[in-house]
Parts: structure tokens; sequence; C-alpha cells
């Protein structure tokens, strides 16, 4: 079993930035990919970015060239630095992690939540 806990978010303005942590409560060097997903009000949760274990990235086109991915095993922590921040990125950010060779995500954090003013 994996705990992992979300932290970073808050309010800021359009055009900000916001660096989310996912921190891990044992080491993720053996788990699979990790990834981050939001859900706005009223709507269906979305996908935003993936990392595999080799780190490879992945993302959703709306948030291409702003968003970046990124996970640090030594720290066991997996990060989404979000630039240029838009109100339509207004949501709770949720991590997630697969076990190595699943194809579901099999832990999730409980969400941090992001607000974009414009």
């Amino acid at each position: 079993q994996v705990q992992l806990v979300e932290s970073g978010g808050g309010l800021v303005q359009t055009g900000g930035s916001l660096r989310l942590s996912c921190a891990a409560s044992r080491s993720i060097f053996s788990l699979g990919a990790m990834g981050w997903f939001r859900q706005a009000p009223g709507n269906q949760r979305e996908w935003v970015a993936t990392i595999t274990r080799g780190g490879n990235t992945n993302y959703v086109d709306s948030v291409k060239g702003r968003f970046i991915i990124d996970r640090d095993n030594a720290k066991n922590t997996m990060y989404l630095q979000m630039n240029s921040l838009k109100p339509e990125d207004t949501a709770v950010y949720s991590c997630a992690a697969r076990n190595l060779y699943s194809s579901t995500y099999d832990y999730w954090g409980q969400g941090t939540q992001v607000t974009v003013s414009s």
C-alpha cells in the first residue's frame, strides 16, 4: 500500500504559477507510472499529466507548454509545476500512482484545491 498526500494548492491570479507536490508514504522507485488529475465543480475528473517510471511524460493538450510533471525518486515525491495559469485550470488536483505493470491507477491522494482568479 502507498499513501499519497498532495500539497501546494492555493489561490493565484491569472498568469501566476503554483507547484504541487505529491508525497508518497514509501519509495516510489518500485512504482509504475504516476499522474495528476483534476476535477472542477460539475465536471468529470480529467487526466492532466503522466510520468512513467523511466521519466517519459505526457500531457493533456490544454496544459502542454504550461505544466511540467516531474518525479524525484530519492524524495518519494512527484511534482506538477503549473505556469501561466488560467481560470479554467481551477479544480481539485489529485495525484495517483500505479503498481509496476498495472494498467490502472491503484493509489490516489485526497486532492488539493487550485483556484485561479481572473
